[in-house]
């Protein structure tokens, strides 16, 4: 099977561990992952433009997205007039639907509320944070 490129979109503050453990997992010779967040050491900008331009050119890269829904998902973001979304994720969630890319989602917790542009978004979830529900998902995408 062909290695997959994926922008993994997740909330900086409150989930990083999450893309860390996906990180441990790029060793599975069947996906490559490809991480892009929201921190200004990978950016280098507070810059609402740049920061999109930046990730908008990550995403344009991938053929998949996995969204990591985590209990600030849906948060409104303090810049979200000048992001055009409600947070991060929602406009990532949106530059990957323009660009085609197979959405994947997995919740981290059931009760945790989706981003905005992830329903109906016709995305494959996985309801668990496991290496075999991811890799399903991604499989199925």
């Amino acid at each position: 099977m062909a290695k997959k490129k994926v922008f993994v979109s997740f909330d900086y503050e409150n989930d990083k561990h999450y893309k860390f453990l996906l990180e441990a997992w790029d060793a599975n010779p069947e996906f490559d992952f490809r991480f892009s967040d929201l921190s200004s050491q990978e950016i280098n900008s507070w810059s609402v433009s740049r920061i999109k331009g930046a990730l908008t050119t990550r995403i344009n890269q991938a053929t998949y997205t996995l969204v990591i829904v985590g209990k600030e998902a849906s948060k409104r973001h303090k810049d979200w007039k000048e992001i055009g979304y409600e947070n991060w994720l929602n406009f990532e969630i949106a530059k990957s639907k323009e660009n085609g890319n197979k959405l994947v989602a997995v919740k981290i917790d059931s009760e945790y509320e989706s981003p905005e542009e992830l329903l109906g978004a016709g995305a494959k979830w996985a309801m668990s944070f496991k290496q075999d529900a991811i890799i399903k998902a991604l499989q199925d995408a």
